[in-house]
């Protein structure tokens, strides 16, 4: 199972990485692809939208504290907008 989840960067002060990564390994494993970046401190987060829909599209679960951050950001509406088809008569 793969899963979106922080790895931590920095030694003093922690600066984190979202990223997908197979269930199994640790939190400083190999991951799979990267796809964000968070600084609690600073309060800042970037993310690579288009690797995080395919992640949740292909069944990647997020951990919790990656689905705050991720709520905050409005992926899970995109992910939402992405899944809706419209037809037309």
């Amino acid at each position: 199972m793969v899963k979106l989840r922080l790895k931590r960067c920095g030694r003093k002060q922690a600066v984190y990485r979202i990223v997908a990564i197979d269930a199994r390994f640790r939190r400083e494993g190999r991951d799979l692809r990267k796809v964000g970046f968070y600084d609690p401190i600073n309060n800042q987060t970037h993310f690579n939208f288009p690797a995080i829909l395919y992640f949740l599209d292909k069944g990647a679960q997020p951990t919790g504290t990656v689905h705050d951050i991720s709520k905050k950001a409005g992926v899970f509406t995109e992910l939402h907008f992405n899944q809706t088809k419209f037809y037309f008569n």
